[in-house]
């Protein structure tokens, strides 16, 4: 069956880049998910959404005429999210979403809260020093 824009397909995450991940599609296509598609949040880093392997539901955004694919897994999400609830199998669905074994998971979740901990603490002390002090201003003079 030919790929064409506007299809959902799975596929499995081949390679992660710094602008995106290279999803392998059936037929031995390959398309890219730019950062920008993967999640509705600011991305900093890939690797805390996606792991190589990883199997993932895809939109066909479009097909250029060099043959390169651009696919998006947000807008295959939004799509999923509108399905009627008893169309979707939960237990197939939870299983296919868990990339890896339940250390990958734990190491994953550490990892993103030490930054988001890291990030609060570098805003929390920037904001303690080295703003105006009127009181210091005055003793000053």
């Amino acid at each position: 069956m030919p790929i064409e824009e506007g299809m959902i397909l799975e596929g499995t995450v081949a390679n992660i880049a710094k602008f995106g991940a290279f999803v392998q599609l059936t037929g031995g296509k390959t398309g890219l998910v730019h950062i920008s598609e993967i999640a509705d949040t600011y991305i900093k880093d890939i690797s805390n959404y996606l792991i190589e392997r990883q199997k993932v539901m895809v939109k066909v955004l479009n097909i250029d005429k060099d043959g390169r694919i651009n696919l998006s897994i947000k807008q295959a999400k939004t799509i999923k999210k509108n399905t009627k609830p008893a169309e979707i199998d939960w237990q197939q669905e939870f299983s296919k979403n868990q990339a890896g074994n339940f250390e990958d998971i734990l190491a994953k979740f550490m990892k993103e809260s030490e930054e988001k901990l890291q990030e609060f603490s570098k805003n929390r002390d920037s904001k303690r020093s080295g703003g105006y002090n009127r009181k210091n201003e005055f003793a000053q003079r």
